[in-house]
């Protein structure tokens, strides 16, 4: 695609009917997976009902919440130095986290019969959203842009992530630290799982909390990768299918509100949560060559800030200043600043996803 198309040409769609394609298309796919598995779609124990109802009671719960929050003048902060196109987003509520994490989290703990793998991936969800929230509520407090300290996000972050790995060592068989490759080979990691299964928690909270930068952007990206993660599961770990179908649907119902233009934007409330979530299952289900396939958005936004980082400090002259690999980090703001629109973004990104879903599914087969 050309970096110099003006917001109005090339892609000719709107917020509200890119997000509509996303959630028919993902309906549509959750109806064929369950016909494959010889699943009734109608029933508890599939992809399709957990994510219908979750989407419904999202969607419904944010025509309540939205309102509350723009009554508590929980106004997003802009960063100055962004796409100047962001300005005018100033004031949009945020923190919407709170309303469709501990809906998806309930559902699925509804819909699985509180079986004890799916609790603790709420758990542990629901422990990285109060991390966001934590942070969204100083930045608002504050009102900068600033929350709490890199440091302190950190701390708490590899403190739940021990946690969730504690339960893991006491309640999951010894062979959980043999990671799964294809065509049934395995590497046995022994006590080196650990240090990289606290990595993994960490890594890809903060990768889908550096994705949430455009309207629709991360929360569309992590519902595609919900959902072929689940599929993917879906035949030895049926509750944490119905915990990404779940999450997949509330992800579905929070872009009824988070589309482009936003009445809200998710936060680090939603998006360390989302992260959190994905990593617990990946981690659960010995589901991480998976996970890194589905993760591939992340990833690259993740490594474009470390680039745009390294480099700068590389360059860096006598007057304290260096030279800029990219217009502006992460990824998706640089193609903003190169002459993209946010939706030409997000439709790309989505598309993306959708192409990484069907690689790792095709390659789950072997």
């Amino acid at each position: 695609m050309d970096a110099k198309l003006s917001p109005d040409q090339g892609l000719n769609i709107s917020g509200i009917g890119l997000v509509s394609l996303l959630g028919v298309g993902l309906s549509v796919a959750a109806l064929v997976f369950d016909s494959m598995a010889n699943r009734s779609p109608w029933q508890l124990a599939s992809l399709s009902l957990p994510l219908l109802i979750s989407a419904v009671i999202s969607a419904a719960v944010g025509f309540f919440v939205v309102p509350m929050l723009q009554a508590l003048k929980t106004g997003q902060i802009i960063r100055e130095d962004g796409p100047q196109a962001h300005l005018k987003k100033a004031g949009t509520p945020t923190m919407g986290g709170i309303f469709f994490i501990p809906v998806a989290a309930i559902a699925a703990c509804v819909l699985s019969k509180f079986t004890t793998e799916v609790l603790a991936v709420s758990a542990l969800t629901l422990s990285y959203g109060l991390i966001g929230w934590i942070d969204d509520w100083q930045i608002l407090r504050r009102k900068s842009n600033k929350g709490i300290s890199p440091q302190m996000k950190l701390a708490l972050q590899i403190g739940f992530a021990a946690l969730f790995c504690l339960w893991l060592i006491f309640n999951q068989p010894s062979e959980i630290t043999n990671l799964a490759l294809p065509f049934g080979f395995s590497l046995p990691l022994g006590l080196l799982f650990w240090p990289l299964a606290g990595f993994v928690l960490v890594a890809e909270s903060n990768a889908t909390n550096l994705t949430d930068g455009i309207d629709g952007l991360a929360a569309g990206t992590v519902a595609i990768a919900l959902l072929a993660l689940g599929a993917l599961i879906a035949p030895t770990s049926p509750g944490l299918m119905i915990f990404c179908a779940a999450l997949c649907g509330s992800c579905l119902g929070f872009l009824a509100h988070n589309r482009n233009p936003a009445r809200v934007f998710m936060g680090d409330t939603g998006s360390l949560a989302l992260g959190g979530a994905l990593a617990a299952v990946g981690l659960l289900t010995n589901s991480l060559l998976a996970l890194f396939i589905l993760s591939g958005i992340f990833f690259v936004e993740t490594l474009s800030v470390m680039a745009q980082v390294s480099y700068y400090k590389a360059t860096k002259g006598p007057d304290g200043k260096g030279k800029r690999l990219l217009k502006m980090a992460p990824l998706h703001h640089h193609l903003e600043l190169s002459g993209w629109s946010e939706l030409q973004v997000v439709a790309v990104f989505y598309v993306m996803s959708a192409i990484l879903g069907v690689i790792c599914l095709a390659i789950g087969k072997f």
